[in-house]
């Protein structure tokens, strides 16, 4: 599950302006994307192909879960479709000619097995129990043949079919679970938290690894209603951290709430928490990564007199 994790809360409000009204300045904390990457299926970790500050790109492989047993399950699955197709294909072309051939001699033996029972039963030489059994004979008989001159019926077909699909389903289900033992990187960013060692059972849905996108940070502050007049959307701002107060890290405004909200509650006095301020989100590359998830920092915005 992909999301926005944000590090620390204490974003504050620093100082609202200078005297001169040229500049912004606030504070708060260096934000980054994290994925969880989980296990999709359970098993023994066979093999551990990164560490934690290992920089991964968007599918690279970084374990492999046992799969003997998902093998297994999947050759049972691939026979149990072999054979349904079979049998729809069967279905579908309906009785051999032989078949019918041999349903067509029996109907014309019971046939001629009816009308001399009943010249018999005439002459007072078979009962009438065995005159009845001769014409069930002939009607059981009549009516294979029929049937199978029709073939099979459509709702014969369509079970034959519906069976056969079930069947393919389960085949790509397993190959799915097959291809999950491979646990692959979802998209780019470093290694930051490692949660299994080789050897180690992990259960379906269970936590591995922990990435996040560090060439890209962001760092929420807020500004006051006032302020906000000053802002706007894909405008510079220069970050600063406390290792390195005289370097300015170049960031732009990618988002600026539409909604006014109370300073964050850790704000260190009542009288802050009270203001109504606005969220505006700063994105700054970070292709060195100085930028840490969860350092303060400081956004100086220039503004126009």
């Amino acid at each position: 599950m992909k999301y926005v994790v944000v590090i620390t809360a204490a974003l504050f409000i620093a100082g609202c302006s200078s005297n001169d009204r040229t500049e912004i300045t606030a504070s708060g904390t260096i934000e980054t994307t994290e994925v969880t990457v989980s296990a999709k299926v359970g098993g023994e970790i066979m093999k551990l192909l990164v560490d934690e500050g290992s920089n991964v790109k968007k599918g690279d492989t970084l374990t492999l879960i046992d799969r003997t047993d998902l093998i297994i399950q999947l050759k049972q699955v691939q026979a149990n479709a072999a054979a349904l197709e079979a049998q729809y294909k069967l279905t579908l072309r309906g009785f051999r000619a032989e078949d019918i051939l041999q349903a067509e001699a029996t109907f014309k033996n019971a046939q001629d097995d009816v009308k001399r029972a009943e010249e018999l039963f005439k002459a007072h030489t078979v009962t009438q129990k065995q005159l009845d059994d001769a014409r069930t004979k002939f009607i059981l008989a009549q009516q294979n043949f029929e049937k199978m001159k029709r073939g099979s019926r459509i709702e014969e077909i369509e079970a034959a079919r519906a069976k056969r699909d079930l069947a393919v389903a389960q085949v790509e289900a397993m190959q799915k679970k097959v291809s999950d033992s491979f646990v692959v990187a979802p998209m780019q960013g470093a290694i930051t938290q490692k949660a299994i060692e080789e050897g180690d059972l992990v259960m379906p849905n269970g936590a591995l690894f922990r990435i996040s996108r560090l060439d890209r940070v962001r760092l929420m502050i807020y500004v006051s209603e006032v302020e906000l007049a000053s802002v706007k959307l894909g405008q510079e701002a220069a970050v600063y951290i406390d290792a390195y107060p005289d370097k300015p890290f170049t960031g732009k405004i990618i988002y600026i709430s539409d909604k006014a909200e109370f300073t964050p509650k850790n704000v260190q006095t009542k009288d802050d928490r009270t203001k109504l301020v606005f969220g505006v989100k700063i994105e700054v590359p970070n292709a060195d990564q100085m930028l840490k998830p969860g350092m303060p920092a400081d956004a100086r915005l220039v503004i126009s007199q």
